[in-house]
């Protein structure tokens, strides 16, 4: 499985491997990966929408029938509660900007002469506070030199990282102007499947497009980058075209409120794109106003390995449960509490361990300053237990 996360505008994309190969799992508990905020959530730079009619739908009513007794069909249609596809567009474009960015890399000549060359790059973006603040995606953002935002009316400025979030791709800019026009926030745990959904952002260039379909699922998992343990969860998807360039832009429903951030897509696949549930993206985006960064609770170890018998067996380990610890970070609060290279956790805070996803289950219930005991057993196959004190992420 792969996903759009490019901002080249010669390319568009580049690719990402999330299929996670093998049982280790490097980085996972490096950082935290607190993607999961309340609702779940995850990351498309340029991804947008394509080309989209207005979609409509039929379903039957079996509590209906007609004199006779008959059922009848209640038609069901992209309008509700007085709104149209273009209604609601109308409502939330003004508030969905152009992002357009400049990236400085060092690159080498045939002659392995070092020259540096700009990049640009395409995204979009949601104005959520009529001050100048608007939400993105971190990988529009992450690493440019320059940001520039266009307002659907023309106007133009100058845009400021506020602060970014790699664990949700999540990000914050902020223009000088006042008296934005604001969008209008949603409930994202109240979608349901099925329901009508509307792309607005500017794919490939093609600014201010506006695709529409369905929100097709909720809760989808993507593993974005298994080495540091970066995995987005709780995704809206949705078949509403989405391409390059939409890319932090808005997931709207048919009354014209935004319930989601686009965020990735399928490359393989027709018709799946991906985006951060609204109420994710507004507690990241309030941290980040207020702290500049999303503050998690730091674990401190590098990888571990689910171990079954037959790896116990091969390894010669003592017991064939658990999660082999194959690396600590130096002085961090694993390492200071005194978790170790060789130990193998068997249980955390008293309940079993023998996933990745219970290390990680575990860590998103858990707070800065929280305590977790971890009972580990060493390599010469004692058992102990391991009270660890989790510190903010640096």
């Amino acid at each position: 499985m792969s996903y759009y996360r490019g901002r080249s505008r010669s390319t568009g994309i580049g690719l990402f491997a999330a299929a996670l190969a093998g049982a280790i799992v490097g980085g996972l508990l490096v950082g935290l990966l607190i993607i999961n905020f309340g609702a779940g959530i995850l990351p498309q730079n340029q991804g947008s929408q394509g080309p989209g009619t207005t979609v409509s739908q039929t379903r039957e009513n079996p509590t209906k029938s007609d004199a006779g007794g008959a059922t009848t069909q209640t038609p069901i249609s992209t309008r509700t509660d007085g709104f149209s596809v273009a209604e609601a567009a109308q409502r939330v474009s003004p508030a969905v900007v152009k992002i357009s960015t400049k990236q400085e890399e060092l690159v080498y000549s045939f002659f392995f002469t070092p020259m540096v060359q700009e990049r640009e790059g395409l995204g979009s973006g949601v104005i959520i506070d009529s001050s100048g603040y608007i939400l993105t995606n971190n990988h529009v953002v992450s690493g440019v030199t320059q940001i520039a935002v266009i307002l659907s009316d023309g106007r133009q400025f100058e845009g400021k990282i506020v602060g970014t979030d790699e664990y949700t791709d999540l990000a914050v800019i902020k223009v000088n102007a006042t008296g934005l026009p604001v969008a209008e926030l949603g409930d994202s745990d109240s979608l349901v499947p099925g329901e009508p959904a509307i792309a607005i952002g500017n794919p490939y260039g093609f600014d201010y497009t506006i695709t529409a379909g369905v929100i097709s699922a909720l809760n989808r998992t993507i593993e974005v980058n298994p080495n540091r343990g970066i995995v987005l969860e709780g995704l809206i998807q949705t078949d509403a075209p989405i391409n390059p360039g939409n890319s932090g832009g808005a997931l709207v429903t048919i009354s014209g409120k935004v319930v989601g951030i686009n965020t990735a897509i399928i490359e393989e696949a027709q018709g799946i794109g991906l985006a951060i549930p609204i109420k994710t993206a507004k507690s990241v985006a309030q941290q980040i106003i207020e702290y500049g960064k999303v503050p998690r609770p730091y674990l401190g170890v590098g990888e571990v390995v689910p171990l079954n018998v037959a790896i116990a067996r091969r390894y010669n380990l003592p017991v064939s449960s658990g999660l082999y610890i194959s690396s600590v970070i130096r002085n961090s609060p694993a390492y200071r509490a005194g978790l170790r290279e060789g130990d193998i956790i068997t249980a955390m805070n008293g309940v079993p361990s023998t996933s990745v996803e219970d290390v990680r289950q575990t860590l998103l219930k858990s707070a800065i300053g929280d305590v977790i005991k971890f009972t580990v057993v060493g390599s010469n196959g004692r058992e102990r237990v391991v009270q660890v004190t989790l510190t903010e992420s640096m």
